[in-house]
């Protein structure tokens, strides 16, 4: 089997990646600080704990497990956050980039796939955002996945490094069997927010924005299901050992669902009423923002199988009703 190491193994995309790689026949090693992953979500091969600016011990792990390739999850990943801490992005996502990529260059690893974010592009310009639109982040969390993406191409000029940089839309959805699912705290996105708010949990949901020139007066994001994404990745890896040159793609579904549709498929499957109050809206989000996937398509083959949006809730239910009744003492 071919060894894959997945820093961030143990995050959310990270974990169902692993499942996907292990299904394709890989041999993945998770790398994981469990800062924000969690131990649980390791099911498919070991866990190694450590930092990815531990460049020395990454570059011993990398070549202790004779490493074919590296998929990069690695990172602080909340946009709000980084508008208030952009240091701790910068040093995280960039910092900790450096340390690795001087691991993957002295442990001989010849290529590798990462994590980027349609953050990179900032304020859209057209309906549905193609790889050639101009990237002008508004975030520190976007500027810090920008600059990685810089130094992956320097490094595939000068040291003959191959990538792929796989910038994704929304990461919705949970794993069809039950064993994965999302994790976060403090939890920021809409889904397990809407998912909480119909449990009764909290205050109930926020909407930001009722007021955008949209069908509804919401938002409008791309939602791609987690396992989708993860074959992405599976996908992308394929390519390069195929020989594919360096590249950067999108993974969205070029689909559009409005924050109040997400709500009411929320309540749909939960057969629940999800409270929710309006809000003002977040500064720097856009009305609508939607991929151009005829890329990844084309080139990758990846076609998303499981994204439409009652799939992506429901399998999202069904994660957390479990998970809250195994979480439940026992009476």
């Amino acid at each position: 089997m071919k060894t894959v190491l997945v820093t961030g193994g143990a995050g959310y995309i990270g974990s169902h990646t692993c499942k996907e790689l292990d299904s394709a026949g890989y041999s993945p090693v998770v790398y994981d600080d469990l800062s924000q992953g969690h131990r649980w979500a390791v099911r498919y091969g070991p866990l190694i704990e450590g930092d990815v600016a531990d460049t020395q011990r990454l570059t011993d792990i990398l070549r202790e497990t004779n490493a074919g390739a590296v998929i990069h999850f690695a990172a602080s990943a909340c946009v709000g956050e980084s508008m208030r801490d952009p240091q701790k992005y910068f040093r995280n996502n960039v910092a900790g980039t450096i340390g690795l990529l001087d691991a993957v260059r002295a442990a001989g690893v010849p290529r590798i796939v990462f994590s980027s974010t349609c953050a990179t592009y900032g304020p859209p310009e057209s309906p549905m955002l193609a790889e050639g639109h101009q990237q002008r982040p508004v975030s520190p969390y976007g500027v810090s996945k920008l600059f990685v993406e810089h130094m992956l191409r320097w490094n595939a000029a000068a040291y003959g490094l191959q990538y792929v940089a796989l910038r994704y839309f929304n990461a919705a959805g949970a794993d069809s069997d039950g064993e994965l699912g999302e994790a976060h705290t403090p939890e920021t996105h809409l889904i397990p927010l809407a998912i909480r708010a119909a449990l009764g949990q909290g205050p109930g949901l926020e909407v930001f924005g009722t007021d955008y020139q949209t069908y509804d007066g919401t938002a409008i994001r791309d939602y791609v299901h987690v396992t989708d994404l993860a074959r992405a990745h599976v996908s992308a890896l394929q390519y390069l050992e195929q020989g594919g040159p360096s590249d950067v793609f999108n993974i969205g579904t070029g689909i559009g669902v409005s924050v109040s549709q997400v709500v009411e498929c929320v309540e749909l499957a939960t057969q629940r009423r999800v409270r929710r109050t309006a809000a003002p809206r977040r500064a720097g989000d856009p009305e609508v923002l939607v991929a151009n996937p005829a890329k990844a398509r084309s080139i990758l083959g990846w076609q998303p199988q499981c994204s439409d949006i009652m799939t992506i809730v429901e399998t999202a239910w069904g994660w957390h009703r479990n998970r809250e009744l195994n979480l439940r003492p026992s009476q």
